[in-house]
């Protein structure tokens, strides 16, 4: 991405963490182009100046603007970002392809994987968009308080370090601080695993269990992700810093997330589509428990809690009937 004073960010995916990440580039000094595909959506931004179906209450600057074209957003744009649902990422980077020059470089803050294949992103904007710098930014960040200007970091992991470099400078500013890495793997599936295990303590909570239950799950579920992140070819480190350890206790223990939320609907006796209606957003734990019990089942990797996750999210086992699975386990020693 960009370093000039002033960048223009092609920002793809007019969500709330879409929105939340154009408002911190603008307090940057930079410009933000917001797009979407979907018309009334884009044409209700640009009347009302916020984006009052995801994130309202939260004027635009002049800097940034929306549109419907995916043209016009990548007009003259120094720098581009996507921000949309994984299962849209495969999709949107397509339609990038043929448009981007050589050479520039392309951020995402989409958390999870792609659900056909199981794949981490990289992998996928490695298929489609051929050899160019790619980045994720990924860390415990709530759009509502990016958007508030309360303090944030996150990580920002990439195939080229210079790219790394020049993306956190882009985002970090004010009270948003972004750190560099090289790991995209763990980065990557920090922030999809984290949303299977956050319907978890979701679910717990919503059946009334408590504090010592929430720390159990949300340390054993650590252990999970270490397991797959590791097998994957992640480094051990990130799994207890930002995008790891991080993103797991903010997900797991703050009703912003959805994914938590998404639980707590289901222990409640709300269905899987009865919840979704009701949070209004994607919830991306929903999509990731099928493509992380896949990839936990082809590598081998025992993740019991996400496990239990996927047989509530999708083969009709009650909340009660999965935790019980999980108490009645053969107790094991904790590490090895």
């Amino acid at each position: 991405m960009s370093t000039e004073a002033s960048a223009r960010v092609a920002l793809l995916g007019p969500g709330s963490w879409g929105t939340a990440l154009g408002l911190q580039l603008c307090r940057n000094g930079h410009s933000v182009r917001l797009w979407g595909h979907e018309a009334a959506q884009i044409e209700a931004i640009t009347q009302e100046r916020q984006n009052t179906q995801f994130l309202p209450g939260f004027p635009f600057p002049a800097t940034m603007t929306a549109t419907a074209s995916l043209d016009e957003a990548l007009a003259d744009a120094t720098d581009c970002l996507v921000v949309v649902p994984s299962h849209a990422f495969r999709q949107v980077c397509s339609q990038l392809a043929s448009r981007l020059p050589p050479g520039l470089g392309v951020a995402w803050a989409t958390k999870g994987l792609e659900s056909d294949t199981g794949q981490l992103l990289h992998t996928v904007a490695q298929e489609v968009l051929d050899a160019r710098p790619l980045a994720v930014v990924s860390g415990p960040s709530f759009a509502g308080e990016v958007a508030r200007g309360l303090p944030t970091a996150v990580s920002v992991a990439a195939n080229d370090d210079g790219f790394a470099k020049r993306t956190a400078q882009l985002l970090h500013g004010g009270r948003f601080r972004a750190y560099t890495s090289e790991d995209m793997v763990g980065v990557e599936i920090c922030g999809a695993a984290k949303n299977v295990l956050a319907i978890a303590t979701g679910i717990a909570d919503g059946l009334g269990f408590g504090a010592n239950t929430r720390a159990a799950l949300i340390t054993r579920g650590l252990a999970e992700l270490i397991r797959i992140g590791t097998a994957l070819g992640g480094r051990p480190e990130t799994f207890t810093g930002l995008a790891g350890m991080g993103d797991l206790v903010l997900t797991c223990t703050d009703d912003q997330s959805r994914n938590r939320r998404m639980g707590l609907a289901l222990a409640g006796g709300q269905s899987v589509d009865e919840a979704r209606a009701v949070i209004g957003q994607e919830v991306e734990g929903v999509i990731t428990a099928m493509a992380i019990h896949r990839l936990s089942e082809r590598l081998g990797i025992e993740m019991p809690i996400a496990s239990q996750v996927y047989r509530v999210l999708y083969e009709q086992v009650s909340p009660q009937e999965a935790t019980r699975a999980l108490l009645e386990r053969e107790p094991k020693p904790e590490f090895g």
